[in-house]
């Protein structure tokens, strides 16, 4: 019998390393879906990541690109260095949610209103993982964590964020969208939406922002079946997928 290849380890994917994620995290996924369009694209010698402080700290270990350490919600502003010193080149962020959207909420919310040429991967799993699981400003109503044992109170710390929705009201970014890793079916979106968000750049246009809802099995206290069942159950009604801006 003919065997017929369909899938192979990306090139961009550094190998031999094994993550320091845990067991069921969705920043595997999207660290593969990155390679594959770094790889698909042809950019791996021109892109430069800015790694964030959060779970994600260390992905430069893992992807063969050029990277950058950026302090604490500063990835934008490094980024913008980045690409404005060197605009021949791929920039990206890679983001947690306590990371961009509250120690970095300033950073973001003017990188895109400026409409820097640059893309950023903003992983939202609803809670602050590397740092102990301290509710973060996309925590759920009701969701519990480490500085919220009983749940988050809008009365004492207001509404989850959706930041996808947030940039969207500004004029300038060009390319808004919100994705998941839950299911295959949300994964095959998510890479097209990451691919789109590339291609963005090598065109010259504006900044692309891609919201990608993962889990956290260890701080939910949930097992990986049940912490991807939870994202689609749970975090997408208050999180809608989709296109909010688009260059089109």
């Amino acid at each position: 019998m003919k065997e017929t290849k369909i899938y192979e380890r990306p090139k961009s994917w550094v190998d031999g390393v094994h993550t320091h994620y845990c067991p069921g995290c969705g920043h595997g996924i999207a660290h593969r879906l990155l390679c594959e369009v770094i790889d698909e694209l042809g950019i791996q010698e021109d892109t430069i990541g800015t790694a964030p402080v959060g779970c994600a700290a260390l992905m430069y270990d893992y992807i063969d690109v050029d990277f950058c350490e950026a302090a604490h919600g500063r990835a934008p502003a490094l980024a913008t260095g980045i690409k404005r010193t060197r605009p021949d080149k791929i920039v990206f962020t890679y983001q947690g949610d306590g990371d961009l959207a509250s120690i970095g909420t300033a950073e973001i919310v003017h990188v895109a209103n400026r409409g820097e040429k640059l893309t950023t991967i903003f992983i939202n799993n609803a809670i602050y993982g590397m740092t102990g699981g301290q509710m973060a400003p996309t925590t759920l109503i009701g969701q519990k964590a480490t500085t919220c044992p009983f749940g988050r109170d809008p009365e004492l710390a207001g509404y989850p964020m959706r930041v996808c929705e947030l940039l969207a009201t500004l004029e300038t970014p060009g390319y808004i969208i919100r994705v998941s890793v839950a299911k295959p079916k949300h994964v095959i979106e998510a890479k097209k939406a990451i691919k789109q968000a590339f291609q963005n750049q090598i065109d010259g246009k504006g900044y692309s922002f891609v919201e990608v809802l993962s889990n956290c099995p260890t701080n939910w206290g949930m097992q990986p079946v049940q912490a991807f069942e939870w994202t689609e159950s749970t975090m997408m009604p208050h999180y809608p997928l989709g296109v909010f801006k688009d260059f089109k």
